[in-house]
C-alpha cells in the first residue's frame, strides 16, 4: 500500500486491552493504531484473539483491562458515539435472507434515521458500487456466498462510517470473489475511510495492510508495515530445486561453498533454501558451483522473504492453522 498514507491522527488507539474468558485470557495486553485513512491488518489464526479485539473495537464487548478509543471516542465511556462512525461486517454475511437486496439496504438506512427517499437513494448508490444491481430484487437467500458478502460490506457503508471493521470478509470465498472484495476495500481507501481488516490470509494482508499486527494466542507478537517485517527474518533468499532427491547432498555443499552457510534442505520437495547477502552477486556463485558439481536444477530462484515465513519465525506455527491451545476453542465460541 502507498507509504503516502498514515501521516495524520489516528482513528483506531488501543492500549493495553486484555479480555479473559474464564481461565482463559484472550486479549492480553493488546495495543493497536491505525492512522486516518489506512488499513490495519489483524493477522492470525484462529482462536488468536482477532475478533475478540473487534467486538471491544465496536463497543459489542468491553475490556477487562485497557483503554480504546475509535474515531476519537472511548468504546467504554462513549459508546454512542463510537458506533455512529463506525462500519462493521463480521465473519458471518448479517443480512435478512428474506428480504431483497434493495430492501436489506434500505431497512438500515431507516435504522439509521435516513429518510425513507434518502435510504432508497442511498441504497442504489450500493447496490450500483458493489456490482448487485442486477440482483437487487432478488430474495437474499438467492444470492451466492460472495453476494451476500458484498451486500453485508455494503450495509456496514449505509451511513458512510469514517472506520470500518472487517472481520475475515473473504474466508469461504473463492478466488474472484475475494479479489472483488479486495478492489472495494481499494475503493473504500480512496474515499478516505480506515479499515480494521483480520484476515489469516498473508497474500491479502500483504497487499492490502499498510501496518500489520501479529496476534498469536491473545498477544501482539509483532507489528510494523508489511515490508518492516519481512526485514524483520532477514534479506534474501535463494531457493534451488534438484531434479533428483539423491543430488541433494551435493547441492547441498555447493550451496554452503557459494554463500557460506548451510541451506534449509526440504526432501519432499527436492528444495534447498538459503538466506543470503548480495543477491545477485551470490546467484551467479550459486549456479557456478552447481554446475561445477554437476548437479542437475529443475529451478532456480532469488527471492525476498514472505509473511508466511514472518509469521512461522515469530509463532513456530501457519497462520492459517489453529493455535491448537484452549483459548483458540474460547476465541471462536465467545471472542
Amino acid at each position: 500500500m502507498s507509504s503516502e498514507r498514515g501521516a495524520g491522527r489516528f482513528a483506531i488507539r488501543a492500549h493495553a486491552l486484555t479480555k479473559h474468558f474464564g481461565r482463559v485470557r484472550a486479549l492480553d495486553d493488546v495495543d493497536l493504531l491505525a492512522a486516518e485513512g489506512t488499513v490495519l491488518g489483524l493477522l492470525g489464526p484462529n482462536g488468536a484473539g482477532k475478533t475478540t479485539a473487534v467486538r471491544i473495537l465496536t463497543t459489542l464487548l468491553r475490556p477487562d483491562a485497557g483503554t480504546a478509543e475509535v474515531a476519537g471516542f472511548d468504546v467504554v465511556r462513549r459508546p454512542e458515539e463510537v458506533r455512529r462512525r463506525i462500519g462493521l461486517a463480521g465473519q458471518q454475511a448479517a443480512v435478512d435472507e428474506y428480504l431483497t437486496g434493495r430492501g436489506n439496504l434500505e431497512m438500515v438506512g431507516r435504522l439509521y434515521h435516513l429518510a425513507p427517499g434518502a435510504a432508497r437513494r442511498r441504497a442504489d448508490e450500493l447496490l450500483q458500487g458493489f456490482d448487485l444491481a442486477g440482483a437487487a430484487d432478488r430474495v437474499v437467500k438467492t444470492y451466492s456466498g460472495g453476494m451476500r458478502r458484498r451486500l453485508d460490506l455494503a450495509a456496514s457503508l449505509v451511513a458512510v462510517p469514517p472506520v470500518v471493521f472487517l472481520d475475515e470478509p473473504t474466508t469461504g470465498l473463492d478466488p474472484r470473489s475475494r479479489a472483488g472484495m479486495w478492489q472495494v476495500i481499494e475503493d473504500l481507501l480512496a474515499q478516505g475511510t480506515t479499515i480494521l481488516l483480520t484476515t489469516q490470509y498473508l497474500e491479502e494482508a500483504d497487499r492490502l495492510a499498510d501496518a500489520i499486527a501479529v496476534i498469536d494466542r491473545g498477544r501482539v507478537v509483532a507489528s510494523g508495515s508489511p515490508e518492516e517485517l519481512k526485514r524483520s527474518v532477514g534479506g534474501e533468499r535463494i531457493d534451488v530445486q534438484v531434479e533428483a532427491g539423491t543430488q541433494l547432498p551435493a547441492a547441498r555443499a555447493a550451496l554452503e561453498r557459494a554463500v557460506g552457510r548451510a541451506p534449509d534442505v526440504d526432501r519432499e520437495a527436492r528444495r534447498l533454501t538459503v538466506e543470503v547477502e548480495g543477491g545477485a552477486r551470490a546467484l551467479t556463485s550459486v549456479v557456478r558451483e552447481l554446475d561445477a558439481a554437476g548437479v542437475l536444477v529443475a529451478d532456480i530462484a532469488l527471492r525476498r522473504p514472505t509473511l508466511d515465513e514472518v509469521f512461522l519465525r515469530l509463532t513456530g506455527h501457519a497462520a492459517t492453522s489453529p493455535a491448537g491451545a484452549p483459548d483458540a476453542i474460547a476465541d471462536e465460541e465467545v471472542g
